[in-house]
């Protein structure tokens, strides 16, 4: 069973503190406001095909961590790129993981297997050779039940606002079934457009012409190209969407003219374009969406500071989001200082900047959230979304910038079981830590129960505009 005080500190006035201050926020409602749960999951609301297929096959958390053990994709039955074979028998798929759950101890991935089997699906031991299969018939007979479709599911866990990430030229078609549906789960879009904006992509030039026709737009230079993601980003207000994102190697900002973007454009659209011509284009679009933004008030997301797809081997056969993006040092006192030096004093704007890097909390980051009146810190993300990587967090940043200048939390998840176990966990480290500050009376308890609500709840419906 889940030890009620988990995850507290064992000195005792602490842990009671800490314990107080989360039952207070622990029965809030959730708010996703960035996450990668298909939307077509909830519009359909069919049940979950088997164990494997929920809870393995489409994790990366889980199948990156088997395959640095020496557990091949293909064994755990992760789809290819080309269609090649794969393992089918889920069962056996289940069995592979079970005998090897005991490498999550200590993990993120292990917190939110164990919080996700015992609290969304009443079981109470841990995978393991001995019990796979009397485990997967559980799991089993309860997804066949309609208690466990999506939809359900959902409103069990008290979900207020989910939102998906789509790219640029997106139908929407799952949202417009959700909507059309009668049902009344909210779910939102958000507006991603990474496709087209990187010049490199092998598909680049076919995103534009998806963007094209999606928007209905002729795009043929950088003014049109530019008059296209405007007419989708209405789109996707139209839809609901209150923010944007975009996931970028370095938060590099540049201004640059028309003439000078067109030029850069038309050789991405010749097939001309150089890595350098590629970095410039983005700093130049980050420039660009920040004004979107101030205008049309979508919320602008940043998450830089990824090496995506470094296992090429990995990439080649199984493609995107395998496990294999791996962090990388960022810098963001230069970088971001031309787009906060033209926005960042505006109160339009809301940009909400992401990191792998830890060591830019407390040098970079907090001290810039802690001036700049549009910027905003994103939680802990990534290989950080954990118990050390929240505490980290919040001890570097708080001191500078405090807690109004971040968002709460986010679970950025494709998981869609996993949500009620991330936030749980957000909720009790926070708690935690604002118990230490009482216990040390740098803060009072009217202070902490004020502050455990704001990260539970309230900060991330005010930067998002959920309200």
């Amino acid at each position: 069973m889940l030890n009620p005080y988990r995850f507290f500190d064992p000195e005792p006035d602490v842990r009671k503190i800490a314990f107080e201050l989360y039952t207070s926020v622990k029965d809030l409602p959730i708010v996703c406001p960035h996450g990668h749960v298909d939307p077509k999951l909830l519009a359909e609301n069919r049940p979950f095909p088997d164990p494997a297929e929920l809870i393995i096959i489409p994790d990366h958390y889980i199948f990156r961590m088997l395959y640095s053990q020496g557990i091949s994709m293909e064994s755990l039955g992760v789809p290819t790129r080309d269609g090649t074979a794969v393992a089918t028998d889920h069962r056996q798929i289940w069995r592979l993981f079970a005998e090897h759950f005991y490498l999550f101890a200590g993990t993120p991935t292990g917190i939110w297997l164990a919080h996700e089997l015992a609290e969304v699906f009443g079981i109470t031991e841990k995978p393991g050779a001995d019990n796979a299969d009397k485990l997967y018939d559980q799991l089993q007979e309860k997804l066949a039940s309609p208690a466990f479709l999506p939809r359900a599911l959902f409103e069990r866990f008290n979900i207020e606002v989910l939102t998906t990430t789509d790219g640029a030229a997106d139908s929407l078609e799952y949202h417009h079934k959700i909507r059309q549906s009668g049902w009344r789960g909210k779910v939102l879009p958000c507006f991603r457009p990474d496709a087209a904006i990187d010049l490199l992509r092998p598909d680049w030039k076919q995103e534009i012409a998806a963007l094209g026709k999606a928007s209905g737009v002729d795009i043929h230079d950088f003014n049109s190209f530019i008059e296209a993601i405007e007419v989708r980003r209405t789109f996707f207000k139209k839809m609901g969407a209150t923010s944007t994102d975009q996931g970028i190697v370095s938060p590099y900002t540049h201004q640059l003219s028309r003439a000078k973007a067109d030029a850069l454009f038309q050789r991405g659209l010749k097939g001309q374009a150089t890595a350098d011509d590629a970095a410039l284009f983005t700093a130049n679009m980050l420039m660009e969406m920040a004004r979107m933004s101030v205008e049309d008030g979508l919320v602008m997301q940043v998450h830089p500071g990824s090496f995506r797809n470094h296992n090429r081997i990995v990439f080649e056969r199984f493609g995107l989001d395998k496990g294999a993006d791996i962090p990388l040092q960022t810098e963001y006192t230069k970088n971001l200082h031309e787009l906060l030096n033209k926005f960042g004093n505006d109160p339009r704007l809301t940009l909400i900047v992401f990191t792998l890097d830890e060591s830019t909390y407390s040098r970079e980051l907090a001290p810039l959230a802690g001036h700049y009146p549009a910027l905003r810190l994103g939680p802990p993300w990534w290989f950080h979304d954990s118990i050390e990587g929240m505490t980290r967090f919040r001890e570097r940043v708080t001191e500078t910038a405090g807690i109004y200048n971040t968002v709460g939390f986010n679970d950025d998840t494709r998981a869609f079981p996993s949500i009620p176990a991330r936030h749980d966990l957000s909720r009790r480290i926070d708690a935690n830590y604002l118990a230490r500050l009482v216990a040390r009376h740098i803060i009072d308890e009217a202070d902490a129960r004020r502050m455990i609500r704001a990260l539970a709840y309230d900060l991330v419906r005010g930067a998002y505009k959920l309200s």
